[in-house]
């Protein structure tokens, strides 16, 4: 059983790179695609926002590449600078799933206040759990409470990647709604969004599995030691 989880985290490795190579791939090919009414990343982002009622929230350049997110706790949509200053199909996406963001932020979006709280017990959990897990593994003759520590800690990751699917969703699908709404697409490359915004989420749902993977992985590990 435990050589079929590694057959599983092989196959979600090739998919994982698969999926990032197309996604960085459709980003450059759609971003060389203009929208008609020529607005910036910066600017759908800003009209998005006043369009929901929202001014209180800043947009901002960030540095890097797909380093696109919204930040809650200073109310920040951080674009990228290749979204920031591109009025393109692909910045205009990017930029509207963002401030879906802002706007689940706005509504009290349960998922999202979900995941926000628990940021900090991920961070934490993050910082040592492969150092718990190294260690239970080691010491599972002798002390096999701490991989169950160990699993407990990476159950928590795992439990924070789920919470975040359907938040991702969500925002893309607030992004659509509203692009097509406020007429940033049209007809011909509001699919070009909507493909693009669709192989983003297929990054999360990847993780996400695998994430379950492996704590299925370790749990394994554990039931034999006991058998």
């Amino acid at each position: 059983m435990i050589s079929l989880i590694w057959i599983i985290f092989i196959a979600f490795a090739i998919i994982s790179y698969m999926v990032q190579a197309s996604l960085k791939s459709k980003f450059e090919k759609y971003s060389k695609i203009a929208i008609a009414n020529g607005m910036t990343g910066r600017e759908i982002a800003e009209k998005m926002l006043h369009d929901n009622g929202i001014y209180n929230v800043k947009v901002i350049s960030t540095p890097g590449m797909l380093t696109d997110h919204y930040n809650p706790t200073n109310k920040t949509v951080n674009l990228s600078k290749d979204v920031y200053n591109t009025c393109s199909v692909a910045a205009a996406a990017v930029a509207a799933h963002e401030c879906g963001h802002a706007i689940q932020h706005a509504q009290a979006y349960a998922p999202l206040q979900l995941r926000s709280a628990l940021v900090p017990v991920v961070q934490f959990s993050s910082s040592i759990v492969q150092w718990v897990l190294l260690a239970g593994v080691l010491m599972l003759q002798s002390f096999p409470q701490l991989l169950f520590i160990g699993i407990g800690l990476f159950a928590m990751t795992t439990l924070f990647s789920f919470v975040t699917l359907p938040v991702e969703l969500n925002a893309s699908q607030r992004a659509l709604v509203w692009l097509n709404r406020a007429g940033i697409t049209n007809a011909f490359n509001h699919r070009q969004a909507q493909d693009a915004l669709k192989t983003a989420a297929y990054t999360y749902v990847i993780a996400a599995l695998s994430s379950l993977a492996t704590l299925i992985y370790y749990i394994m590990i554990a039931s034999n030691r006991r058998e």
